[in-house]
């Protein structure tokens, strides 16, 4: 499912021109020598804090997995992502107003004072800060991958996803103003719709119908299938 991580990522990033765009042309706007280097650096280190919070949530879903909550966390953060689908620009609005106890403010302040250093390690960090503030998109991918229950794949399907938002990205950092607003809320309106199916896709696979890759019949399911008897004689 990790494919699914790369359409989410390219869906969502017509929302982070809008959402990340002026930070994103700020960095290296008047550094023509390693222009596109230290663009590269700043989506790197944006793809960098999504793969760290996805192995962590990974990890979190692996302790539930080993627990016996294995089949049952599928699918009900399968349902958690559809309902995400359509609340998802609420939760960044809330999160916002609320600041997170100044977190998200110390955040911006931060990305500020990077951005005015600039150099390539500094527009590195300026992407390992901008990972951090709230999106719902991210939210969606990390709650799949949460459902993967594997620190190993939680990292690499948030990977991919920090993959997914690098190429239009890109091209607003290299060619201002080449999408239209009305192109992108038209893309970006694809997302829910996509994150639906992202959500189906995982319930069916927690209910393990035995359809192979889709919906595999999990190992718990069949652990008591291979006790082994042992037969006592007097």
């Amino acid at each position: 499912m990790v494919w699914t991580a790369f359409l989410l990522g390219f869906l969502g990033s017509f929302h982070c021109v809008g959402m990340c765009g002026p930070i994103a042309l700020a960095v290296s706007a008047n550094d023509r020598s390693r222009f596109l280097l230290n663009k590269l650096a700043y989506n790197a280190g944006r793809a960098i804090t999504y793969s760290f919070m996805g192995g962590v949530v990974g990890l979190v879903g692996f302790t539930l997995g080993l627990a016996g909550f294995q089949q049952w966390l599928s699918v009900l953060l399968g349902g958690l992502i559809i309902l995400m689908a359509f609340f998802y620009r609420k939760s960044e609005r809330w999160l916002g107003k609320v600041g997170m106890f100044g977190t998200i403010n110390k955040l911006k302040t931060s990305l500020g004072i990077y951005l005015k250093k600039r150099g390539l390690s500094a527009f590195f960090i300026t992407g390992l800060l901008n990972g951090l503030l709230p999106c719902g998109m991210v939210y969606v991918a990390l709650a799949a991958s949460l459902a993967l229950q594997s620190p190993l794949l939680g990292a690499a399907y948030m990977m991919v996803f920090g993959i997914g938002t690098v190429p239009l990205l890109l091209v607003l950092m290299l060619s201002q103003g080449v999408i239209s607003g009305n192109v992108r809320e038209r893309m970006y309106g694809l997302l829910p719709y996509f994150a639906v199916f992202v959500g189906i896709l995982f319930i069916v696979r927690g209910l393990g119908l035995g359809i192979h890759y889709v919906s595999p019949i999990l190992d718990m399911a069949g652990a008591k299938q291979d006790q082994t008897e042992m037969t006592l004689c007097e």
